[in-house]
């Protein structure tokens, strides 16, 4: 067989697996009922602060950069449950049903397998994403008026993609190995909670949060700009996190502010109160810097666990 020829058969057999894996997960009741809830969390999104504004007889006031902020209008959370129905059961729900024998068994490599697979889930959450952004664009767009740099929506759909990847592939990587997708699940669960717990913690009380810009999840917490005075009052609005939820954000913030930096702080309770919190600069980052590593790590995270996924399944052993 030539060259020509072999690659021919190995790209039949590659889109073969995709169309199978596809229409597998259109049909799955999970990821149409974590659509639906994500379009519902959208209309939310944008359908509060109107509601908002009409109970306090206030305009809605004109945002320019509302669909640039919002992205897909998803958070880490949401990030992680589509990442959790698209690929919990891709390996370990053909060794509970049984198909994986005739499917393992047939003229296939097994990397093209692992590979039809993982392609058909980035597409299923791409296809997701783009649904998500067009519908928050067109409401931005009738809520807020005209929109500034809408060129920067690709980023942010890009930054999305490879945040919830990281996730896809903890999930995937529990999932060939253990060959259940009830402890896949429960593992991927257990692990985004304990990390989204510790990074709060960590992020707000300890000197040493520097250690959860190498964690996936949602990172350490910093402030945009320059150090502020040592008894200013904790704030939220000008929150910057650096782990791998927040790619997107970090990408369009960088873009958009190039010269930016970050400051680190931990949170010091001095008396009773709001005015007895305050932060403590521990130290300061360029933007660039927190945004290309968010990018490096969430890389080094998926290419690890895909690999690992890749080789349980390379190994184990199917009878026929």
């Amino acid at each position: 067989m030539t060259k020509k020829k072999a690659h021919a058969s190995w790209t039949m057999s590659l889109l073969a697996v995709v169309r199978y894996e596809l229409l597998w997960n259109i049909r799955k009741k999970k990821i149409i009922g974590v659509l639906i809830l994500a379009f519902a969390l959208a209309t939310l999104t944008l359908a509060l602060p109107i509601v908002l504004s009409n109970i306090n007889n206030l305009p809605t006031e004109p945002n320019p950069d509302y669909v640039i902020t919002t992205g897909t209008g998803l958070g880490g959370f949401g990030f992680f449950l589509f990442a959790l129905v698209s690929v919990m059961n891709s390996i370990s729900g053909e060794f509970e049903s049984g198909s994986i024998i005739p499917l393992l068994t047939k003229p296939v490599s097994r990397t093209t397998v692992y590979l039809g697979k993982i392609t058909a889930a980035f597409l299923t959450v791409l296809g997701a994403y783009i649904l998500l952004t067009i519908y928050i664009a067109a409401g931005g767009f009738v809520i807020y008026g005209p929109q500034n740099n809408l060129h920067l929506v690709i980023i942010s759909l890009l930054g999305s993609i490879l945040s919830t990847a990281v996730w896809m592939s903890i999930v995937l990587a529990a999932g060939s190995v253990s060959k259940s997708s009830m402890l896949a699940a429960l593992l991927g669960i257990g692990v985004w909670f304990g990390l989204n717990i510790t990074s709060g913690i960590l992020s707000a009380f300890s000197d040493q949060a520097w250690v959860l810009t190498y964690a996936p999840g949602s990172g350490a917490s910093g402030t945009l700009g320059p150090p502020r005075p040592i008894n200013q009052t904790f704030a939220m609005n000008d929150g910057v996190s650096t782990g791998t939820d927040s790619v997107a954000t970090s990408l369009i913030t960088y873009i958009l502010n190039s010269t930016a930096e970050v400051t680190f702080y931990r949170i010091e309770i001095r008396g009773g109160g709001i005015g007895g919190i305050i932060r403590v600069p521990l130290y300061t980052e360029p933007l660039s810097v927190v945004a290309a590593r968010s990018v490096a790590v969430a890389i080094v995270y998926i290419l690890v666990f895909n690999f690992i996924a890749w080789y349980a399944l390379k190994r184990t052993q199917v009878a026929e």
